[in-house]
This record gives C-alpha cells, sequence and structure tokens, in this order.
C-alpha cells in the first residue's frame, strides 16, 4: 500500500506539471459540469415554483439530491475519469500494450495517472448546493450522520468507477464500444433528473439493480434526509460490493482476450 501510496504521489506531480503547461483548459470540466448542474437546479426551481414536492421528495429533498450527483460526479472528475476515459482507444490502438510491459497493475495507473484538479471547485460548488438543501428542510444534522453521508458518498463514487471501468472493458470483446458510452451518457442525464424511489416495475429494476446508477444519489440523500430504510441501507452497501468484485473480476477476464498491437 505503501508503494501504491507513493506511486500515486508521483503521478499527481507529473500530471499537475503537465496541466500547468495548458493552463487554459485547467478549469474546462468544471465550467462544463458546473454548468450542467446549474441548469439542473434552474429547472427544479421552475419546477417547485408550481408545486409543493415530486413523489414524497421535498425542494430540500431535490435539492441535495442535485447536489450529490454534483459531488459524486465532480470527485469522479478529479480522480479517475481522465484516466480510465480512453481504455477503449488504448485497448483498439494497442496502447495498453504500454500499460501491461510495466511493473504495476494497469488498471491502477490507468485510474491514478489524470488527476484533474480542474474540477475540484465542482465539488466545492456541489457541497455549498447540498449545505443550502439540508438548510431546506426539517432534519437535525449530527457529527455521525455526516460522517456517515461522507462514507455514503465514497461508496457511491467508488460504484461509479465500477459502471465505468464495466463500460470500458466491454472493448476486449467488441470491435467498437460507441453506442454503449452514448448509452452510458444518456443513462447519467436521466438517472440525474430523477430520484431513484421514483422508479417502478422494470425501470426499478433496471436502473436499481442491472445499471444501478438510480441509487447514486438517492440513498445518500435518503439518509442524510432521515427516509433511508435499514433494508434500504444494507441493499445499497450489497451493490456496491457485488459490483466492485465484478469489476475487478471482468476487467481480469478481459484482459485475457486482450489482443496485443505487438501480436
Amino acid at each position: 500500500m505503501k508503494r501504491k501510496l507513493k506511486f500515486i504521489r508521483t503521478l499527481f506531480k507529473l500530471k499537475l506539471s503537465h496541466m500547468m503547461v495548458f493552463r487554459l483548459s485547467f478549469f474546462g470540466a468544471f465550467f462544463v459540469d458546473g454548468t450542467l448542474f446549474l441548469v439542473q437546479l434552474l429547472t427544479f426551481s421552475a419546477i417547485y415554483a408550481n408545486a409543493q414536492s415530486i413523489g414524497n421528495w421535498s425542494k430540500g429533498d431535490m435539492i441535495i439530491f442535485i447536489g450529490t450527483f454534483s459531488l459524486i460526479n465532480a470527485l469522479n472528475m478529479v480522480i479517475f475519469f481522465f484516466g480510465i476515459n480512453d481504455i477503449p482507444e488504448k485497448i483498439k490502438d494497442g496502447g495498453l500494450d504500454h500499460y501491461l510491459t510495466k511493473p504495476i497493475n494497469p488498471l491502477f495507473r490507468m485510474t491514478f495517472e489524470n488527476i484533474n484538479l480542474g474540477s475540484l471547485p465542482l465539488v466545492f460548488v456541489s457541497i455549498a448546493i447540498i449545505i443550502y438543501g439540508i438548510s431546506q428542510i426539517s432534519v437535525t444534522v449530527t457529527f455521525i450522520s455526516i460522517t456517515i453521508y461522507i462514507l455514503w458518498v465514497i461508496l457511491m463514487t467508488v460504484l461509479w468507477y465500477d459502471m465505468e471501468v464495466i463500460i470500458r472493458t466491454i472493448p476486449f470483446f467488441v470491435i467498437s464500444a460507441n453506442s454503449v458510452t452514448r448509452f452510458e451518457g444518456a443513462v447519467l442525464d436521466f438517472c440525474m433528473k430523477i430520484p431513484g424511489t421514483l422508479f417502478k416495475g422494470a425501470f426499478k429494476v433496471l436502473f436499481y439493480l442491472i445499471i444501478p446508477y438510480g441509487i447514486m444519489s438517492t440513498i445518500p440523500t435518503q439518509f442524510i434526509a432521515g427516509k433511508l430504510s435499514g433494508v434500504d441501507f444494507l441493499y445499497g452497501v450489497s451493490v456496491v460490493v457485488v459490483f466492485t468484485v465484478f469489476t475487478l473480476w471482468f476487467w481480469r477476464f478481459g484482459l485475457k482476450h486482450y489482443k496485443s498491437a505487438s501480436s
């Protein structure tokens, strides 16, 4: 573990030096994602100007929901998105060969080699949105509840990472995964607008079990708002554990089917 932390620190220093060369693009991701979630807030403000609640979700609940989704997305953008997003391209053009020849787990290196501080401001903006949302609901926030909420955000960030890796591992078996990544974008856009508890029937199965984007912001929001049941608590933890184990297995399985550019 100490060796891996030292390796991450080295990658971070190299990435920071590179980003200082291209300063104009430093905050690009922040402006794009910040604008997206600002539009979301304005949209729901317009909706709640004419309605008191959507299902059992009040305006304060929805603000926390949006802020939580934004926070998980921001952590994704800061830590690992830019590292693993190019996995399909590396598989296609043989760039993965470079990682397989190094004495470090290739997935580990790709995960942390492109840490992006340009998205860090979105983390603080998201936290501000969450704090504002909490102020709009009748709930007593304690140190323990905040700590558990943070743990939920970390777990859901791991789940987001799992889904991204799974989707980007598919190119080991197909020629192109462009349609799959487009589907990922559409699903994320859909799930960041609708709390998971509002899904019914087949949609519930799809977004709570098969591609569980529906729980990523829903469960942490339910917890901090005091609406999370014990069953849902255990379900959320179980989903993260199962998908993490599957992700690691699926990645290793994909590597066995990798056709090296030199083969």
